[in-house]
C-alpha cells in the first residue's frame, strides 16, 4: 500500500510547502504551516460537486452588459440593514465573525425569525443541537414557527437539504465546524474551510439563497482559517464590543452590495439585541457640569456621524513621563504634543498624559486632533471647557487646522443633540447659520487655544 503524502499549509495564506518551516514562505509568517494529507482520489471533486453550477458564459463588452441596482429584503434589524448596505441580497455570500459569546448566534437568530414571515429561512447549526437552539429562541421570545433548523456538520447532507428545502436566506453556524467526505482533513482545518465556503459560496450564487457563515475568531480577533475566505464571500462583518458591557458594534470591513467601515450599534436585553437609535449617548458621559480636561468631538462611522468624549488627564511626573492613550494612536498623541509646544508653547515634556475615548469606542481618523488639544490644554490649566462645547479637525505638523470630511452633518448632528459651542476648521464652517449652534472657525492650533481660553 502506498504511504499517503502529506504537505504543510499555511494557516494565513494557504500557500504549501512540502516541508515543516518555521515561517511560511509566502507570508513570512511564523509557525502557521500545518501537517495536512493529500487527497490524490478525489482529485476531480470539485468537477463533481460543482458540476451544472457555472455554465460557461460568453465574452461580452462591457458597455453593452445590462445592469440592474440589486434589490434588498429588509432583515427586520434596522441596525443590521444600516451595515448591509439596506438588507440583504439574493444570493450574496455573508461572512461574520466574532469574539466567543460577543452575540453573533443570537443576532442571527433575530433576523432568521425576522425573515421567515416573508420567505422560507433555514438555520444550520454545527455547534449546538436542535434543542438547544429552540430553548435559545423561546428565552428570546421568538416565534419560531417558519424557522427550519438542522443540526448538520458534514457539507454533502447540507448541500442536499438545500436542494430539498430551497430556502432564500440560509445560516451556517460555523463555517469552522463543516466538512467534506472528499477531505480527510479534520473539520477546521485550512483545506476543509477553503474548499467548504467555496461549495456553498457556489451554491448559493446558483440558487439565489442568500447565505450568512458564522466565522471563528483567533485570539489576535482576527478571522480564522485562510485570508481566502474572506476573499470568496461578498460581505465580511465584525461583532465587536465587550463582553462586559451591554453594548455591541457590528462593523462592515467589505461589502460588495454596499459601502464599507459602516456601523451598526446594538443593546444586549434579555430579549436579545436591540438596536440603539442614538448611539451618541454611549459614548458621551453624564457629568451635570463641565469638568477639565474633556472635550466632545464629532467622528464619522461610515456615513453616521457620531458624538464622542474625549479625555485628557496631564499629571506631575517623575523623570520618565508616560503617554497613553487608549482608543486613539499612540503615536499621534506624542506628534500632537510636540504641535502643542512648538505652536502655541504649552509644554508637557515634564509630564504625564493619559488619553482615553469615552465607552470603549476606537477612533482612527485624524478629525480627533484638535479635540484632543483642547482637552489637553483643557487639563493642563485645570479649566473647564465651555458647556455644550464640541470641536473637530486635523491638525498638522505646521500648526495649521485641517478640514474633516462630511464637517455639515458633523455640525447639524451636534446641533441636534443640544450642544451650542463649535470650534471647527475655517473650511468646514458652513454658508448658512445651523440653528442654535455657534460656530468658531480657526485656521491654527494657536489660535483655537485662544479661542478656548477666551470662551472659558
Amino acid at each position: 500500500m502506498a504511504k499517503d503524502k502529506t504537505i504543510y499549509t499555511c494557516s494565513e495564506c494557504g500557500g504549501t510547502s512540502p516541508k515543516w518551516l518555521g515561517k511560511c514562505p509566502h507570508c513570512q509568517a511564523w509557525n502557521t504551516l500545518e501537517e495536512t494529507r493529500v487527497d490524490t482520489p478525489g482529485k476531480n471533486r470539485m468537477q463533481a460537486l460543482t458540476r451544472g453550477l457555472n455554465a460557461a458564459q460568453p465574452v461580452a463588452t462591457l458597455s453593452e452588459i445590462e445592469a440592474a441596482d440589486v434589490s434588498r429584503t429588509p432583515t427586520g434589524l434596522e441596525e443590521l440593514d444600516r451595515v448591509l448596505g439596506g438588507g440583504i441580497v439574493a444570493g450574496g455570500v455573508i461572512l461574520i465573525g466574532g469574539d466567543p459569546g460577543i452575540g453573533k448566534s443570537t443576532l442571527l437568530l433575530q433576523a432568521l425569525d425576522a425573515l421567515s414571515r416573508q420567505m422560507p429561512v433555514l438555520y444550520v447549526t454545527g455547534e449546538e443541537s436542535g434543542a438547544q437552539v429552540a430553548l435559545r429562541a423561546r428565552r428570546l421570545g421568538l416565534d419560531g414557527h417558519q424557522v427550519r433548523v438542522q443540526a448538520e456538520i458534514q457539507l454533502e447532507n447540507i448541500i442536499a437539504t438545500l436542494d430539498a428545502e430551497k430556502p432564500a436566506f440560509c445560516v451556517i453556524d460555523s463555517i469552522q465546524t463543516i466538512y467534506s467526505d472528499q477531505l480527510s482533513s479534520a473539520p477546521g482545518s485550512v483545506a476543509q474551510v477553503r474548499e467548504c465556503a467555496a461549495h456553498l459560496t457556489r451554491v448559493a450564487k446558483s440558487s439565489g439563497c442568500t447565505m450568512v457563515m458564522v466565522g471563528h475568531v483567533t485570539k489576535e480577533g482576527a478571522l480564522a482559517g485562510p485570508r481566502v475566505l474572506e476573499h470568496i464571500v461578498d460581505t465580511v462583518l465584525y461583532f465587536e464590543g465587550d463582553t462586559h458591557s451591554s453594548f455591541r458594534l457590528i462593523r462592515a470591513i467589505k461589502n460588495r452590495f454596499g459601502a464599507v467601515n459602516e456601523i451598526g450599534v446594538f443593546a444586549m436585553t434579555e430579549k436579545g439585541l436591540k438596536g440603539v437609535s442614538n448611539p451618541s449617548a454611549i459614548f458621551l458621559s453624564t457629568h451635570s457640569e463641565p469638568v477639565p480636561g474633556s472635550c466632545v468631538m464629532v467622528t464619522l462611522e461610515g456615513t453616521r456621524p457620531m458624538l464622542v468624549e474625549l479625555q485628557a488627564l496631564v499629571d506631575t511626573s517623575g523623570p520618565n513621563p508616560r503617554r497613553l492613550s487608549v482608543g486613539l494612536e499612540r503615536d499621534r498623541l506624542a506628534m500632537l504634543l510636540a504641535v502643542l509646544h512648538r505652536h502655541a508653547g504649552m509644554a508637557c515634556y515634564d509630564q504625564d498624559v493619559f488619553v482615553n475615548a469615552v465607552g470603549g469606542v476606537r477612533i482612527s481618523e485624524p478629525a480627533a486632533d484638535l479635540a484632543v488639544l483642547l482637552s489637553i490644554q483643557s487639563s493642563l490649566r485645570a479649566k473647564p471647557l465651555p458647556k455644550g462645547f464640541v470641536a473637530f479637525g486635523e491638525v498638522g505638523l505646521a500648526g495649521e487646522v485641517r478640514p474633516a470630511p462630511r464637517g455639515q452633518e458633523r455640525l447639524k448632528e451636534a446641533a441636534k443633540l443640544g450642544f451650542s459651542v463649535a470650534v471647527v476648521p475655517k473650511a468646514n464652517a458652513p454658508k448658512k447659520p445651523i440653528e442654535g449652534l455657534t460656530i468658531h472657525p480657526v485656521e491654527r492650533v494657536e489660535e483655537a487655544i485662544d479661542l478656548v481660553r477666551s470662551l472659558g
